[in-house]
């Protein structure tokens, strides 16, 4: 952690606070007219009966200003767990002081504690000053695979 700000794990309290930086993520990403979930949806993922996600939020200046969201995932290969970050944003206001980066090393060292093998997560191809601090940090772009989805109309028809 740096300096000015802090780490701590979400509670139930702040699923305001995950929707606001979901939305605004959604915003920068240009994908605002994607982001359907509600507080209800939230709290249900992140602290309902079966939690399917955690999340993490960074204050500095007695706010938040930024957040994580996670889960674990599996690999075959490896025979191990790992953890997929699906999101993470920081104010633009607050971006260079290292939040980014020590979120990422705290949920590096959960794997490692934890006994995983990977940590992982996608970035778009145009988001360049992210795709510049994730190389910094070792982290290595897998060119060689494409993301797949099935949703909406097309998950409906594969469901039936």
């Amino acid at each position: 952690m740096g300096a000015g700000f802090a780490l701590r794990d979400a509670t139930p309290a702040d699923v305001p606070v995950v929707l606001y930086f979901v939305r605004a993520l959604a915003e920068y990403e240009k994908l605002l007219h994607e982001a359907k979930g509600t507080k209800a949806d939230f709290a249900a993922a992140l602290f309902g009966a079966t939690p399917r996600a955690a999340a993490i939020i960074a204050e500095a200046d007695d706010k938040a200003v930024g957040l994580c969201i996670w889960y674990r995932t599996f690999s075959t290969f490896t025979a191990r767990h790992g953890i997929w970050v699906e999101d993470i944003f920081v104010e633009p206001a607050y971006r260079g002081q290292g939040i980014a980066r020590a979120i990422f090393r705290r949920l590096a060292q959960q794997v490692k504690n934890e006994g995983g093998a990977r940590l992982e997560w996608n970035v778009l191809d145009w988001n360049e000053p992210a795709i510049g601090t994730y190389r910094a940090m070792g982290a290595r772009g897998l060119d060689q695979w494409t993301m797949q989805r099935v949703d909406g109309a097309a998950l409906d028809r594969l469901a039936e």
